[in-house]
């Protein structure tokens, strides 16, 4: 069994900062019914290749099942209202203004369902000046002030590369919804969620923050944490053989003279206390460095891992998948699908002993329409009407789909 077996949740969410949200409920074991328009998520088509699901899409979807409705329509939006009191939650991110214009509002919704929790990501939320900005990943991570501490002293900020804000604001939008399906155990109502991408990332800036805080505006930094803390270079010098390591302590340095085949320097009144590190930071670098060039960075990680020395390797986006690590660990997965064919994806990161997750493929466009339905009470011929009207649409399980 897993943690959230018998949880349904009914998914409008597109790209990736909803998807991630519901993807994380459906490896707790909540069965996620995920309704498209007739064209689809937009994320099936973005960084694709020609093929009817791009790798993008797969990675934000699997463990759901995929219903095509037509909400445009009267109909389609009438079936909806008529879906959601099978459902304990619903989680959309579609822009400001969206749902209201489909009649798809939080009051319209609770009139039919008083239980149902709705939850909603937007990317500066409901109130305020912002509040019918648009926004993308990178744009709450402008407006949070992430651009800002990123890049060289002298440099322009700079974008991060991964997408904090949108998988950062799913993750934090699944634990409200588990939290208030908690809630409702004891108050027997459902509520309103909401959040905003912009204040998810501001959370996450508070660390960087601290110098200031809000007296003035924190310097970037790059690299640089302070001596003997920072990445350095590895053979054989290629874009991305670097490593980066953190000796927070006295002691960490101490060890790290040892590891890099340098006791004496642990004595030298040069480097014996962290301001006199700091006063002869260039000479700390240049001899770690002149180690570092003589290893490779997975050498110099394990070296120093071994030693007791906080450090990593800077892995590029082909190391993640090769990584004897994380391969051994069962975090890649390998699903096989029936159009894409063998698929490689990123596991979960959240290891429960008694909730097993267990990987399904994503959902082609709408195959289990047929199936949601007849589970909830619809007839054969009310099915047959529902496609016959263009309400329903997609390829059901058995015609097409697998």
């Amino acid at each position: 069994m897993q943690a959230l077996d018998g949880m349904r949740i009914l998914d409008m969410t597109q790209y990736e900062a909803g998807t991630s949200c519901t993807m994380m409920l459906g490896w707790l074991g909540a069965d996620v019914v995920k309704i498209e328009s007739p064209q689809g998520d937009p994320g099936r088509h973005t960084f694709g290749h020609g093929t009817p699901d791009s790798q993008y899409f797969l990675n934000y979807n699997t463990n759901k099942r995929s219903v095509v409705i037509d909400l445009q329509k009267p109909r389609g939006r009438e079936l909806f209202l008529e879906l959601a009191p099978h459902f304990d939650a619903f989680v959309e991110n579609y822009g400001p203004g969206v749902m209201e214009r489909l009649g798809l509002d939080y009051e319209t919704v609770s009139a039919v369902h008083p239980g149902l929790i709705y939850a909603r990501i937007k990317g500066f939320g409901l109130s305020g000046p912002y509040s019918g900005y648009k926004s993308f990943d990178p744009l709450a991570q402008a407006a949070s002030g992430v651009f800002s501490v990123t890049g060289e002293p002298d440099g322009p900020p700079v974008r991060p590369g991964g997408t904090f804000a949108d998988t950062g604001t799913g993750m934090q939008t699944a634990l409200a919804i588990v939290a208030a399906y908690v809630q409702r155990q004891t108050t027997g109502r459902g509520q309103h969620i909401e959040i905003s991408m912009q204040e998810v990332m501001t959370m996450f800036m508070r660390t960087a923050a601290v110098p200031t805080w809000g007296g003035a505006a924190v310097q970037r930094r790059g690299n640089r944490q302070g001596p003997p803390a920072g990445t350095y270079p590895c053979a054989p010098g290629g874009p991305n053989d670097y490593v980066h390591m953190l000796p927070a302590t006295s002691r960490q340095w101490d060890t790290l003279c040892v590891a890099i085949g340098r006791p004496e320097l642990a004595d030298d009144p040069r480097f014996v206390t962290g301001s006199a590190r700091a006063e002869h930071a260039d000479e700390i670098v240049a001899i770690v460095t002149e180690w570092t060039r003589r290893h490779t960075k997975h050498e110099a990680m394990r070296l120093l891992g071994e030693a007791g020395v906080p450090a990593s390797a800077v892995f590029d986006t082909v190391d993640l998948f090769t990584d004897p690590h994380m391969t051994d660990r069962g975090f890649i997965q390998h699903i096989d699908h029936p159009v894409e064919g063998d698929v490689t994806l990123l596991g979960s990161p959240i290891r429960m002993s008694d909730s097993p997750v267990e990987f399904r493929r994503p959902p082609l466009l709408g195959e289990h329409g047929d199936e949601v339905l007849t589970e909830l009470g619809w007839s054969p011929d009310a099915i047959a009407a529902l496609r016959a009207e263009r309400v329903l649409g997609g390829t059901p399980v058995g015609a097409g789909g697998s």
